[in-house]
């Protein structure tokens, strides 16, 4: 499989009042087309900024490596490449809150996500083509709302509503898929809809995924490697199978019982100590 996202010592530095934290530090990972990926830690690990800067949305510290998307650089040692917009077409971004227009019918929120090919006048007057609208409502077939095209987004629930922003996200032709805790605010039986959906246009049409998460069975269920992020750093990367509960507990410490595990968890003794591409750093 060929390569499609690889980051090279990933550092970033936030400062508040005074105070130092480092958000990434060294992070080197590859990823290969099709895979489907768990990025998990606590709150504050730097999940959310490492796919920040994967998307180009937050720029890295001067001392960082590269960032590419297919072979593209998308930020090197602290600048964005001058062809960043054009490499973001390759990359769709589905957040936690949805980020919908709830005054908006859903397919308009669809087609949003072409905005940054179009000038602001075109945007604020609604000027699509039919080319375009037929994009969108290709994109709401695919998610399984194609009949709510033309209703408000704001009648929707929550799980329709995210389903909307990965039609949104699929809408200028992306090929890699981050989400950053895209089921954190739905309740069970959404969030199966919504991973399942996922899961389905990735197999379809070829799609790389990575998404951070919060629920450990999840990502248990849907995506076959797993790395976790403690302090910015990475201490494990590897197949999800190989994650067990005292790696968890080493990971999260005394919120592990917040993750709901299945009862099924395996231990240490269970795991296979042969899993591929496991790291795990004391």
């Amino acid at each position: 499989m060929s390569t499609v996202l690889t980051i090279q010592e990933a550092n970033k530095t936030f400062f508040s009042s005074g105070k130092k934290n480092q958000a990434l530090s060294n992070v080197t990972l590859e990823i290969a087309a099709g895979e489907r990926v768990a990025l998990i830690g606590a709150s504050g690990s730097g999940k959310s900024t490492l796919i920040r800067a994967i998307s180009g949305l937050e720029i890295l510290d001067k001392n960082s490596g590269e960032l590419c998307i297919n072979g593209r650089q998308i930020q090197s040692h602290g600048q964005l490449s001058n062809k960043v917009r054009q490499i973001r077409n390759e990359i769709g971004i589905i957040f936690q809150q949805f980020n919908l227009v709830n005054q908006l019918d859903v397919m308009t929120n669809v087609l949003i996500g072409i905005c940054p090919q179009k000038n602001i006048f075109e945007i604020i007057c609604k000027k699509f083509t039919l080319e375009e609208k037929a994009r969108a409502l290709d994109a709401l077939e695919k998610v399984g709302l194609v009949d709510f095209a033309y209703q408000r987004s704001s009648t929707l629930s929550g799980g329709q509503q995210q389903r909307v922003a990965i039609a949104r996200a699929l809408i200028k032709g992306a090929k890699i898929l981050l989400a950053d805790e895209p089921v954190a605010s739905l309740d069970p039986e959404s969030s199966r809809k919504v991973m399942e959906t996922i899961v389905n246009l990735s197999q379809k049409l070829d799609l790389t995924f990575l998404t951070s998460l919060h629920q450990i069975p999840v990502a248990r269920k849907y995506c076959d490697r797993t790395i976790a992020l403690n302090k910015g750093t990475v201490v494990f990367d590897g197949a999800t199978k190989a994650l067990t509960s005292d790696i968890l507990a080493e990971l999260y410490g005394s919120n592990l019982e917040d993750l709901e595990m299945d009862e099924d968890f395996p231990s240490v003794k269970e795991a296979s100590i042969s899993e591929p591409k496991l790291t795990l750093v004391h």
